[in-house]
């Protein structure tokens, strides 16, 4: 699921502070999504307490931000989240490994970099990018479990392909977003820019870029298009389906699709913002450790 308000974007922090950004790449499996919350675990939880470990900060002032509050279950290769210190660093190298070491090995920061006091991860941004993985055979692959649906009715992508057009453009989504306590009045018309049906073997891969996404929206979109892709219902329903706005129409026909086939890949911002401010530090996409060659007598 993408970006319903985070409530931590209202956080100020109180002294003149140094803005980071961070790509976080998790596995969801056993996570309650990204939102913190204290109970059950959030991805957002457990690395605001490395970074409050490695900062000697409080959350309050580490003012810890996600671009998209995934759900329970989903994954990420491309999460982006920003944070604020009141000092900075020389080198990012041994931070960003501190702070991976002190993750899970579930949750991985894969770039480290100094952010412009104007960027923000969730209201910068320009468009995201989620894959919803189908495993379409039979038989499960055992390795796919945790990161694909499992199809067993043989799908006809073509179909799947045709339908998926009528979602690109700009539409209002009402009926394809789940209601959510957590919504600060959600904004449902969002414009959706591609959403390719790819052939990889077994797997069905659906790649869908859009300005933004409501409360579920992606995986009901995928849970239509399984129907569809069943040849259960037509492809020019997808209109007749937005027109209504009405959540209740969509529900005649199908669910939301199980989220552990999807996976937030990336968060894109325009390079301006993107631009690190002067005189700090490089990025840091992890520390490559080297072995000397090992000197051993001959014999």
């Amino acid at each position: 699921m993408e970006a319903v308000d985070d409530l931590n974007h209202s956080m100020k922090p109180s002294v003149p502070s140094y803005k980071w950004r961070m790509v976080i790449a998790y596995d969801g499996t056993r996570f309650s999504g990204w939102q913190y919350q204290q109970s059950p675990p959030t991805v957002q939880c457990i690395t605001e307490k490395a970074l409050m470990c490695v900062t000697k900060l409080d959350r309050k002032d580490l003012c810890l931000v996600g671009a998209s509050r995934t759900d329970t279950g989903v994954h990420a290769w491309g999460q982006v989240a920003h944070f604020v210190t009141p000092f900075s660093y020389d080198s990012l190298e041994s931070v960003h490994a501190a702070i991976n070491g002190l993750l899970p090995k579930e949750i991985q920061v894969r770039e480290f970099s100094p952010a412009c006091p104007e960027f923000h991860a969730r209201f910068s941004t320009t468009s995201k990018i989620y894959h919803y993985k189908i495993y379409n055979d039979p038989v499960m692959d055992p390795f796919h479990r945790l990161y694909a649906y499992h199809s067993a009715y043989k799908l006809n992508p073509c179909p799947m392909r045709e339908a998926a057009k009528y979602f690109v453009g700009r539409h209002d989504f009402s009926a394809f977003a789940n209601a959510s306590k957590n919504d600060r009045s959600p904004i449902p018309v969002k414009e959706i820019f591609r959403f390719d049906v790819i052939e990889m073997g077994a797997i069905l891969q659906l790649e869908v870029e859009g300005s933004g996404f409501l409360y579920r929206q992606v995986r009901n979109m995928v849970a239509l298009l399984l129907q569809i892709g069943r040849e259960a219902l037509p492809p020019d329903i997808i209109p007749m389906i937005l027109a209504s706005r009405d959540r209740r129409e969509l529900a005649k026909f199908s669910l939301s699709a199980p989220p552990h086939g999807l996976c937030l890949m990336a968060v894109n911002y325009n390079q301006e913002i993107l631009q690190p401010p002067p005189d700090r530090s490089t990025a840091s996409f992890g520390r490559t450790h080297s072995i000397n060659k090992c000197k051993l007598p001959y014999y």
